[in-house]
Formats: C-alpha cells, structure tokens, sequence
C-alpha cells in the first residue's frame, strides 16, 4: 500500500478492519451493576492472564494509595471499583486485537504505557473538577486507553507507512505530530481511530475523543466534552513516554477553567503525574523481570 491516497481507500472500506474481539464484545455486554454481571466480569477476566496482569498492576499504583500489595482480581474489583477494571479489560483486548506479530517502529507495550498513563492522569483531573462536570470512571478510562489506537489502525493497514512515520516522529521531535501526519499521511491517527472505533459500535462521546483529541476546539467534538478536553491537556502534561507522541505542551488558565479546575492547582497535577509515569514504568519493569526470572 504505502501512500496516503491507499491509506485513506482502505480506510472507506471498513470490513478491512478487524471485528471487535469476542471478550470485549462479551465485557462490554455485562450489566455489571448486578452481581450476576460482575461474577461474569471476574470470570472472563480471571480467564485472561494477560488482561488480569494489567489490572492487578494498576491497583498497586499509589494513585489508589493502599499502602498494601493486591495480589488477587476481586481485591483488585474492591479497590478498583467494577466500572474501572470492565473499561481496562475491554481496552487492552482490543488493542491487543491490532497489534502485528512482528514489531516495528510501534510497540504496543509502550503505547499501553503512553495510554495508561494519559487514562490515570485524567483519573487525577477528574477528582479535582466540580462533580456536574466530572465524567464517570468507565467514561475516563476507555478514553483514556483508547485516544490512541489510530496509531494502530495505522500499522494495521500499512506497517511499512507505520514504520516510516515513527522514524519520522523520532528524527524530529520538534515538530508536532500533526505536522507529521499532514505531510505524510494527509489525514490523522485520530481519523484513524475514529473510524474503527465506530466499526465497533463505541459510544459516540468515545469516537469523538479518539477524533478530536488533539483538535478539542473543533465545534464537533462537542459531543465529547468535557473527556476531548481532558484527553488533550492529559497530552500536554506528559512527558515523552512509552509512544513519543510530540505535542504543544502550553495550556492556558481558560482550558483549566473550562473543566472547572483552579489553574493554581496545575503544579499539583504536574506532580502526580510525574508520579504516574514513575509507577507505570516501576510496574512494567517488574513484569518484564518477573518474565526472565
């Protein structure tokens, strides 16, 4: 393929694209408010190891501050709460359903880190917002693991324009990568996104998160608000990590108080999330180790 032009033809056929995965398919089915729905959430869950590994680390971040190791799924569900852990679950599941057998340029593990990252630092903004504003935790976490997965679908359809566009994006970190993407890819990672993301029945306020993250002022991400915005300045606060995924970092106190948030309190947020890349790179270091071991 390798063309833009191909890129966007194979984009208007959908059926090009993977199906939803049987598992989120099953999670995002469950009615988790009951207690039938969640023992079939831990019972699809408990059956994935690799799923139940990425949840069970996320409850030992201190953004949940037991000051205890979990080392079980239900004790992971207590902490974490049902919503939480249906949202993780769906989201590695189906980025996992993307990923190519041979790696290249994009490592899935590092953009599950990026991703992470960016769904528990929103988690943290969250917290801080009025609570007529604040989204709910499924709605912050599959936004939050989901924004990216056009980088994805990229790879998907056309590894060797994939491979060329992140070499691109190391080469020069000084330009965004919307320039990037204008150049050679004449569309973007969130288009991308986007269009399996409604190939897969998501929510609506999801496809818009996943399309206008990074232009949360165009008048149809709308539908997205206030998660857009949250996921936009989520970007501008990390730093490099996991993806490299240059952005313009300012954020003006009016963005703040658009979510209802004190502009004094961004040297807080700063700092936790700093602590949560901290905590995300401890946890798959550790896993990495547990591998060899």
């Amino acid at each position: 393929m390798s063309s833009p032009e191909n890129l966007r033809q194979a984009l208007n056929h959908l059926d090009s694209l993977p199906a939803i995965p049987s598992i989120a398919q099953k999670i995002l089915s469950l009615k988790i408010t009951t207690d039938e729905g969640e023992r079939a959430l831990l019972e699809l869950v408990g059956k994935d190891p690799t799923i139940l590994s990425r949840i069970v680390g996320l409850a030992n971040s201190p953004l949940f501050g037991t000051g205890r190791d979990i080392l079980t799924l239900r004790e992971a569900v207590a902490l974490l709460g049902s919503r939480r852990i249906k949202m993780v679950a769906i989201s590695f599941s189906m980025m996992t359903s993307m990923a190519r057998k041979h790696v290249g340029l994009l490592d899935i593990q590092s953009l599950w880190q990026h991703s992470l990252s960016i769904a528990m630092t929103m988690d943290y903004m969250a917290r801080l917002m009025p609570e007529n504003l604040r989204p709910s935790d499924d709605e912050i976490y599959l936004a939050g693991l989901l924004h990216d997965i056009g980088f994805l679908v990229l790879d998907y359809l056309d590894t060797q324009l994939s491979d060329r566009f992140h070499a691109r994006m190391a080469a020069e970190p000084g330009r965004t990568v919307e320039e990037i993407e204008a150049k050679m890819l004449e569309m973007n990672h969130g288009e991308l996104g986007a269009a399996l993301a409604q190939c897969w029945g998501l929510p609506e306020i999801i496809v818009a998160v996943i399309n206008y993250h990074h232009r949360p002022d165009d008048r149809r991400a709308d539908v997205g608000q206030p998660l857009v915005t949250m996921t936009n300045l989520a970007e501008k606060l990390l730093p490099p990590f996991g993806i490299s995924e240059p952005v313009q970092p300012q954020i003006s106190a009016e963005e703040w108080r658009a979510l209802g948030i004190d502009p004094r309190r961004e040297s807080e947020i700063v700092a936790a999330v700093k602590e949560n890349i901290r905590e995300v790179s401890d946890m798959f270091l550790q896993r990495i180790i547990g591998q060899h071991e």
